[in-house]
């Protein structure tokens, strides 16, 4: 199975402005604001997520705590109850020329990001998510519990809405929340852009996590359409819409900590479906660098943690004094004192990814401890999450399926 190939764009952060394009090429910009209403998962919790997001397999003390319903607060002490509004039930596992803003809000904690888009003349708060292939929000026809402080979207109120008969969706992610319902085309405007004919899935049914969250009203999919849960046919993304009438084939993520950030469509300023960048060495602060099997990495903005292969993890946690796997939580935690090191990541032999020390802890945990936002892998694939783009810059380069890495300045 190949996986995306990659490319490392430094140059192009310097290089001089583009040339006046044709009349179809655009790009736009579509600034992050911070969601008002989220609530902060605690470590163990993303961590069992993001397990059970891409279907890993759970270690056993982990899993058990999950399946007690107990866990740890995200201040001292303990609390009881699911881990989401769902409990653990379920499976386990385009237009005139524009450049565009949009305004997005920065959540507690720099964790989950929400930014406004327009289907059919009508707006709704989506998050932007490079792990997922699927476009769907609120719709009109939901129970009205399920509205209560959302915004929706109703076809019947679009002038451009197009059925599409015998299609629908259902999809599951890694907190235990869903959504399904049906489909159609509309014209979506993302940043004063608009893909004409994009898919809309119009969810009948939301999980009561996302019924909670009055601030979220649905999800915006930047993985590549392989990935999609639409039935019988799978859909092409707003990016794999758009890219055509880019001046560039690519998206940028500028995602930092605790600061609003964007994604940039168009401009600088295939495996699984998935962004995915090989990474075989690593070193920690100033020590040598330590080769390992090679790994696939894949690059998601929908995941907070960074998932690494065991080598890299207790290699890591060797120069964090107090550093241990707790028993109970699955995972890695330490003395919330400690200062911890920064880990640089080799990304194809050719760049050095440097993730921050300071941008590694993940948060309080337990009284004095608190949980790494590096852990491990159960699978041959490394997850890079938010922690990893507090540090790095991101492009998506869709017109050769390449990615390429920047630090912040």
């Amino acid at each position: 199975m190949s996986s995306c190939s990659w490319l490392i764009l430094l140059l192009l952060l310097f290089a001089h402005p583009l040339p006046a394009a044709p009349s179809q090429k655009r790009a736009f910009r579509v600034l992050r604001v911070g969601n008002p209403g989220f609530r902060r998962h605690d470590g163990p919790t993303e961590l069992f997520m993001t397990y059970r997001k891409y279907r890993m397999p759970i270690p056993e003390d982990l899993l058990n705590m999950t399946k007690s319903g107990t866990g740890t607060g995200t201040g001292t002490g303990t609390g009881s109850g699911s881990l989401d509004g769902n409990g653990l039930r379920g499976p386990w596992r385009t237009s005139a020329d524009a450049i565009g803003l949009v305004p997005a809000t920065l959540t507690a904690d720099g964790v989950e990001y929400v930014s406004p888009i327009r289907i059919g003349g009508q707006t709704v708060n989506v998050a932007l998510d490079s792990g997922s292939a699927d476009l769907w929000v609120f719709g009109a026809g939901l129970p009205p519990p399920a509205k209560v402080g959302h915004r929706t979207y109703d076809p019947l109120l679009s002038r451009t809405f197009k059925p599409m008969p015998g299609a629908n969706f259902s999809i599951k992610y890694g907190d235990g929340t869903s959504a399904s319902g049906d489909v159609g085309v509309d014209v979506v405007d993302v940043g004063g852009a608009a893909a004409i004919n994009q898919a809309v899935q119009i969810a009948t049914t939301v999980s009561s996590g996302f019924a909670k969250d009055t601030n979220v009203d649905g999800l915006l999919g930047l993985a590549f359409s392989q990935l999609s849960t639409v039935k019988p046919v799978k859909q092409r993304t707003f990016f794999e819409n758009v890219m055509p009438t880019l001046l560039e084939p690519l998206f940028t993520a500028d995602l930092r900590k605790g600061a609003p950030g964007a994604y940039e469509f168009g401009r600088i300023d295939d495996s699984r479906g998935f962004w995915q960048v090989p990474s075989r060495k690593f070193a920690v602060g100033g020590s040598r660098w330590t080769r390992g099997p090679a790994a696939q990495a894949i690059v998601d903005t929908g995941t907070t943690l960074l998932l690494l292969s065991q080598h890299i993890v207790d290699g890591y946690y060797r120069h964090v004094p107090g550093a241990q796997r707790t028993a109970g939580v699955g995972g890695v935690t330490f003395p919330c004192n400690t200062t911890l090191p920064d880990l640089h990541l080799d990304v194809g032999s050719v760049y050095t990814a440097t993730v921050r020390g300071a941008d590694i802890n993940f948060g309080r945990f337990q009284d004095d401890r608190c949980f790494g936002g590096i852990q491990r892998t159960t699978t041959q694939f490394q997850v890079w999450g938010d922690i990893f783009f507090r540090s790095q810059f991101v492009v998506f380069h869709g017109g050769n399926h390449e990615l390429g890495m920047a630090p912040h300045f």
